[in-house]
């Protein structure tokens, strides 16, 4: 290096010299280039999807000629798009007074944020106008929506009515004097699922806090309704179900407020969290009420409670499919933000609980059937609720797109009951049915119904009872 400095006069001279030799050009260039400003006449655009709405804009320049195109191009084309609604080529006029002035429109094609800019072309070169246009594209309220909630509203309190019908009390005060199951259930729901709740949003989405967010608030939602009916035809314990799910969600007005101020802030510490303690109180009336009137049909009017539990099985197939196909028709937009990551997150969390719930409650003793109530008490969670804490916490469109995550976990729930109620039922026409899950014929049911008209029994109540215990209560009538 010495040496190389010595046969060099300018040294260190001529290392500038080549570094302005360098950026000469670079200057030149940036001196050609037209200084264009936008200025839109709206701050922000929020539109909803499928809608359009008109912006003024004003781009001036100190180099403005005639022949100037200007473009519009948006960062996501998918999700907002623009076009002129006037020439968009710079005339004289507009040359002469040193401004363009036209009007655009913006189209809204799908829920996101995007931005808007001016592109400059003069010959072959192009040029990017300073000055943006913000976009939030929104979703609107339809009044499918509200159909589609007030009717499932309605058919849920008419399946609690028939719950109501098929429950036996003593039952139930004999399974709270027993809470080995309950507390499995409320160890299964407000302990492990939250817990993997929060740890697989960080596996699965480790750059996306929203959506870490919307695993985390499904983990530690209560469980669903739709829990009691998979109970029921899956052969479980109906009546534990039951308890298990009032007591789930009384205990979740203490247990979410507990995960949301602790893990929840850890999650996404700027989420501004509200906890829904009107929407959990209603959904406690909206299953205690039917049960209420259930339970008095059996005693007032056991002939209707009769018919009520008879035709149970269908009716909770029949609202659990218009559930499932008028959720995916009303919500079609929502399977384009489907990814991997989404559909293994729904996956995940309704599975594990399943998995989680059968087995242990297998390893503490429970029998086949109360397994089963565990076991679907853990892993349906009430995605109503986690999607309407998305819509506290989270301002739109955000809102809408993380619910993508607990409407996959809805899409996913029903999927392994769905295969397991159909291996049920090859069993059981192959006549390799499981005794105790044996359930009465229609037949024999009309025969119990006539023999014993009198408020309902545990036998007539509830179909998954063993033989045993029928037997007993046909000998005490």
């Amino acid at each position: 290096m010495v040496y190389a400095s010595r046969m060099c006069p300018i040294w260190p001279l001529h290392l500038i010299i080549l570094y302005i030799v360098a950026i000469c050009p670079m200057w030149v260039l940036c001196q050609a280039a037209p200084n264009y400003l936008a200025k839109f006449l709206s701050e922000t655009v929020e539109i909803h999807m499928g809608e359009y709405y008109y912006v003024n804009v004003t781009v001036t320049g100190s180099d403005l000629q005639v022949g100037d195109k200007l473009s519009l191009i948006t960062e996501k084309e998918h999700i907002a798009s623009g076009k002129w609604n006037s020439t968009y080529l710079l005339t004289d006029l507009d040359v002469n007074k040193g401004s363009f002035e036209g009007r655009l429109r913006v189209d809204g094609h799908f829920l996101g944020r995007t931005e808007l800019v001016v592109e400059a072309n003069r010959g072959t070169a192009q040029y990017i106008v300073n000055g943006t246009l913000p976009i939030t594209v929104t979703r609107p309220q339809r009044i499918i929506d509200t159909i589609f909630t007030t009717s499932v509203a309605v058919f849920v309190s008419l399946i609690f009515i028939n719950f109501g019908c098929a429950m036996h009390w003593p039952t139930v005060k004999g399974v709270l004097k027993r809470p080995i199951g309950p507390a499995i259930g409320m160890f299964g729901q407000f302990i492990f699922m939250p817990l993997i709740s929060f740890g697989l949003g960080f596996l699965i989405f480790p750059n996306s806090p929203a959506m870490r967010l919307g695993m985390f608030f499904t983990g530690v939602s209560p469980g669903g309704g739709a829990s009691n009916i998979w109970t029921f035809i899956l052969g479980g314990n109906l009546n534990l179900s039951l308890a298990m799910t009032t007591i789930s969600t009384l205990a979740s007005f203490a247990f979410m407020p507990a995960w949301l101020f602790s893990l929840g802030q850890v999650v996404f510490a700027n989420a501004s969290i509200v906890v829904p303690y009107v929407r959990i109180a209603t959904f406690v009336a909206g299953l205690i009420i039917p049960l209420m009137i259930g339970l008095a049909m059996q005693k007032l009017t056991p002939r209707v409670a009769a018919f009520m539990v008879r035709i149970l099985k269908g009716f909770s197939t029949t609202l659990l499919l218009f559930i499932i196909i008028f959720a995916i028709v009303t919500n079609l937009y929502i399977f384009e933000l489907f990814s991997w990551e989404i559909v293994v997150a729904g996956i995940c969390i309704p599975w594990l609980g399943y998995a989680v719930g059968y087995v242990g409650a297998r390893l503490l003793g429970q029998s086949h059937e109360d397994a089963i109530a565990i076991s679907v008490e853990i892993g349906i969670q009430n995605t109503g609720i986690a999607i309407f804490l998305l819509r506290y916490a989270l301002p739109q469109p955000e809102a809408d797109l993380t619910t993508v995550v607990p409407v996959s976990v809805a899409i996913m729930t029903p999927v392994p009951n769905t295969i397991v109620y159909i291996i049920q039922k090859i069993m059981s026409c192959r006549g390799c049915k499981p005794s105790e899950t044996k359930m009465p014929t229609k037949k024999s049911w009309k025969t119990t119904s006539n023999q014993f008209p009198r408020p309902l029994s545990p036998a007539s109540s509830l179909p998954l009872m063993s033989n045993k215990q029928e037997e007993n209560w046909a000998s005490s009538s």
